[in-house]
């Protein structure tokens, strides 16, 4: 046992639990905690441009590894710009610990320079928040963060520090962090056996999977209980690579911009077994109308998502991973022909493509698809080019596709981007954006290139604010307010004024040279992909109607 100080018991416990990354920003009441970092370069700190960046790439780094992602930023407004950050990885289930400084205790609650309650900020968007007024009690608090952050659903924890904490003494002794076992215990044999009931009789069953699958890492158990019920399978976005994109029982994800196969193969089922999905609204559109054919199971690890959103008729609650070996070792082999092949009449219906032969944002992501073989890690912003990313782009296992589901934060993806590379520097790491996204987060750029971090930035631009204004087109009478973009701002001139390659594209000839240039660069790139104004994204559910009213560009036109 020794005695050290606050920031260096700070260091120690993050060394404890396999930190080897943090994203933050320096500032005066977390200043202690930056000068004990300094003396461990085993901690790779990577200094962002915002705190904002810093919460998302912490975010992206904890999606493309699995493990938890870290964030630090002093107090005040350094605490607030995590805020977003947090918020989207408490939405998406994504393990997170955040950690501020604030004001020394005798100044707290006195309206004291950049002093600001941010355990109380964050409490309804972290699975916890804590403040730490005593030294002794700082690195139990920080081991109870981790733990929290990875037990059961996962999630955004808040360590807030005061900064007198920072420099005051105690003693540590290096303790091994606890295993974190698999939810089991409230896998009941009998939820089990309704549920293998429930299949042997089904003779239209289809499957969704939501991030819980991801979260869980029961890709495996999902595939085998796939070809074992033999039946098409569909996915949230959040839990796109759960299933490869090439499967042949995958039908496209469902929802609001859903293939019309998802959406009206899920209203046609008997059965619908739901594995790590929470029923968004942009998922089930008008819930008194989701799935009306089907008995509903839902498998999920959080007792309170069960009858939530949509009442169920069976449910069993616990780790996925876990659930899934159980049902994959009770059930016998299905054979669900005729169903499949209704299914396949579908597909050959309502097939989900767009025109190749123009530049547009699936041809965009098409050839990215292509010239990365399907083997990145896809980050992107929200809107229509994430819709579009999520459709074009087959992947191949999880955590390929890292995106703001729940939240929907413009602004995500850069940041996301740059923690997805530093965490996973084997792969290729693309973030598609539109370009009023872009300009939200722009300053990341300056982050990849002064630690020469090789991301390639997609702008789709349109110079709009595309899906609103596909909303506008729609159900506004074409009352475009404040979506156009007209200005005079080049993003290859920003872009290269922070130190990035930097490509204009306008045909598809010109974006597969630029993008082949930046995978070979070894350099961080952007590439202003310009399209044309009105490109939509298809299928769509108008809000609050059925997903069986799903409805594509030609179904206007009749």
């Amino acid at each position: 046992m020794k005695q050290l100080t606050g920031s260096e018991i700070v260091i120690e416990c993050l060394k404890e639990q396999g930190v080897d990354t943090v994203f933050g920003y320096p500032g005066g009441t977390i200043l202690n905690v930056y000068d004990a970092l300094y003396k461990h370069p085993e901690i790779h700190h990577v200094l962002t441009s915002h705190e904002q960046g810093a919460s998302h790439a912490a975010d992206g780094y904890a999606r493309a590894t699995g493990k938890v992602g870290v964030c630090m930023a002093t107090s005040g407004p350094g605490a607030t710009n995590l805020v977003t950050g947090i918020a989207t990885a408490y939405m998406d289930s994504i393990p997170l610990v955040a950690i501020t400084a604030n004001v020394g205790v005798s100044l707290l609650g006195k309206d004291s320079f950049q002093e600001i309650d941010i355990a109380g900020v964050v409490m309804p968007i972290t699975k916890h928040s804590f403040i730490v007024k005593n030294v002794h009690e700082l690195a139990d608090t920080i081991r109870r963060a981790f733990k929290i952050a990875k037990t059961g659903r996962p999630g955004p924890v808040l360590v807030d520090i005061t900064k007198d904490v920072t420099s005051n003494l105690a003693d540590y002794e290096y303790k091994k962090p606890e295993e974190i076992a698999p939810v089991t215990d409230t896998i009941w044999e009998s939820d089990i056996e309704t549920v293998a009931k429930l299949i042997a009789k089904s003779k239209k069953p289809y499957i969704m999977v939501g991030g819980g699958a991801v979260a869980s890492g029961a890709y495996k158990e999902v595939r085998e209980f796939v070809e074992k019920m033999d039946a098409p399978v569909c996915d949230t976005l959040m839990g796109k690579g759960v299933i490869d994109g090439n499967d042949p029982h995958y039908t496209g994800m469902i929802g609001m911009h859903g293939t019309k196969v998802s959406n009206f193969g899920v209203t046609e089922a008997d059965l619908l077994i739901v594995i790590g999905g929470r029923f968004s609204d942009r998922v089930i559109g008008n819930a008194k109308k989701f799935a009306n054919n089907a008995k509903i199971v839902q498998i999920d690890v959080d007792a309170a998502e069960i009858n939530k959103n949509i009442v169920v008729d069976a449910s069993i609650i616990g780790d996925a991973k876990e659930i899934l070996t159980k049902l994959n070792a009770v059930i016998d082999q299905q054979d669900h022909k005729e169903w499949k092949e209704e299914i396949l009449s579908m597909e050959e219906k309502y097939p989900n493509t767009y025109p190749t032969d123009i530049f547009t944002g699936p041809t965009a992501i098409s050839k990215i698809y292509e010239l990365t073989n399907g083997d990145a890690i896809i980050t992107t912003d929200v809107g229509q080019h994430q819709m579009w990313a999520a459709q074009m782009y087959k992947f191949k296992e999880p955590r390929q596709l890292l995106t703001s589901g729940g939240l929907g934060t413009m602004g995500y993806g850069l940041g996301a981007c740059i923690g997805a590379k530093v965490g996973r520097p084997d792969k290729v790491v693309v973030n598609i954006a539109g370009d009023g996204c872009f300009r939200m987060n722009m300053n990341e750029i300056a982050t990849a290139a002064r630690y020469n971090i090789p991301i390639i930035q997609v702008v789709i631009n349109n110079h709009v604010l595309g899906m609103v204004r596909q909303w506008q087109t729609l159900f506004y009478d074409k009352r475009y307010s404040n979506t156009v973009l007209d200005d005079a701002v080049d993003f290859v001139k920003i872009s290269e004024g922070m130190g990035a390659l930097a490509f204009k594209a306008t045909t598809i000839s010109e974006f597969e040279d630029a993008f082949k240039q930046a995978l070979a660069s070894g350099r961080p790139c952007v590439i202003d992909a310009q399209i044309d104004e009105d490109d939509k994204v298809w299928p769509m559910v108008a809000a609050g109607q059925p997903i069986s009213t799903c409805f594509s560009e030609e179904d206007l036109e009749k």
